[in-house]
């Protein structure tokens, strides 16, 4: 027994199963590669394995979709060191082998590998780890469902074309109730076809739009009332108002409500989450961030100090330009790789353009942009640039509050 010894184990995640190795220093091949079941069986029989390791024991898995989940957990909870690494860094890491082997066992030895050279800088995965990873999902459940909620919106204003049209403009702003509904959909539910205002004398829509009002929430105004008594007068409708054409925009409208029920559900969710992390206040207060970025940009970056330089969340946002030079030729014009994640992406441009929206001259990042426009860039190059400069103030800021955080914990 050599109870000074440590040990690696690598595992390579998929759907079903995974495959384990373990390696020592020196090259020593511990356990040859074999697969486990996600099941209680597969799983009893990986730690069964693990126990009767000597020596420190790290175990290296890469974050792979949410397949390394039922492995870590089981893991964690049985009391071994867990550390979840990024795909990339896997990837990109070379095994000093000249051969380009792409199995399930020769990755397996290589995440082991792996976690012998780098042991000392393997992250243990933790309790914050699992919040911070039901946020990214909640987060990414978020962003498929505004997709869905687009598609139907879309599909709701075509038929509204056909009984109704531009009633989704009858409204200054799309004014939402309490239940995160907007209010023109609210609307159509109960005015589904222009006669159903139309048919009306405008004292008597009066009256049952106000009784309307207040029944789901919204403000009334006599105002609204004359127009859109008015723009009903004024439609032309190219389906009859009947049982089948009502069945077909009230089912429409309350899809998307539901839409609207389950964002605003996740919304809630979301920023009680990250209100747990550490550094919440700090993120939250960030010009540009809003109630529902600022959740969405602290799921998809996680723990900053998994990251070792501000240059490489830049590149894991795939934001950076990397060199492109062979031989006396040197590119002078470069593109942002797209390498990385492309929903922190898109989070980072909806920060940095609602930068430019509020045209804050105190801004730094705003400044950046305006002078990048101001030489003629494009919208686009000079938006990603400052998103890329807001990621790197975003490191800075955060790394230096939880260091500062993790040394009073100390004391």
């Amino acid at each position: 027994m050599r109870s000074n010894s440590f040990t690696a184990v690598g595992i390579d995640v998929s759907k079903c199963k995974s495959t384990v190795a373990a390696r020592r220093p020196g090259g020593e091949v511990v356990w040859l590669p074999f697969d486990i079941s996600h099941d209680t069986k597969g799983i009893q029989r990986l730690l069964e394995k693990l126990n009767g390791l000597d020596g420190e024991i790290r175990i290296v898995m890469e974050h792979t979709g949410m397949y390394w989940r039922p492995v870590a957990l089981a893991l964690q909870q049985a009391g071994f060191y867990v550390s979840v690494v990024n795909a990339i860094l896997i990837h990109d890491f070379s095994d000093n082998s000249l051969r380009k082997v792409k199995t399930d066992r020769a990755d397996a030895l290589k995440i082991a590998n792996y976690g012998l050279t780098f042991w000392m800088d393997l992250r243990e995965y933790s309790v914050e780890d699992e919040t911070r990873q039901m946020l990214k999902i909640q987060s990414r459940l978020y962003e498929r469902t505004t997709t869905t909620g687009i598609m139907l919106r879309n599909g709701l204003i075509s038929l509204l074309d056909q009984t109704f049209p531009r009633a989704n403009k009858l409204f200054r702003d799309e004014s939402r109730n309490t239940k995160g509904h907007v209010k023109w959909v609210d609307f159509i539910i109960r005015f589904w076809h222009k006669e159903c205002v139309a048919a009306l004398s405008l004292n008597a829509f009066a009256d049952t739009f106000q009784k309307w009002c207040k029944r789901t929430g919204y403000r009334f105004s006599t105002s609204d009332a004359e127009r859109i008594h008015a723009a009903a007068k004024n439609a032309v409708a190219t389906l009859p108002k009947n049982d089948s054409t009502k069945l077909l925009i009230t089912q429409a409208a309350i899809s998307l409500n539901s839409v609207y029920d389950t964002l605003q559900a996740l919304r809630t969710e979301m920023d009680r989450l990250a209100s747990l992390l550490p550094e919440y206040e700090l993120v939250m207060g960030m010009e540009g961030v809003g109630k529902i970025t600022g959740p969405q940009l602290m799921a998809e970056v996680g723990d900053v100090r998994r990251f070792s330089h501000k240059g490489a969340l830049v590149a894991y946002a795939g934001m950076d330009a990397p060199p492109f030079q062979s031989g006396a030729f040197d590119a002078k014009k470069r593109h942002v790789s797209k390498r990385g994640s492309p929903h922190l992406r898109k989070v980072l441009f909806e920060i940095a353009s609602m930068m430019l929206v509020h045209g804050n001259m105190e801004n730094p990042v705003f400044c950046f942009m305006d002078k990048k426009r101001a030489e003629g860039k494009h919208f686009y190059v000079y938006t990603v640039a400052g998103a890329a400069k807001f990621l790197r103030i975003y490191y800075a800021k955060v790394t230096q509050f939880l260091n500062a955080q993790a040394v009073a914990y100390q004391r």
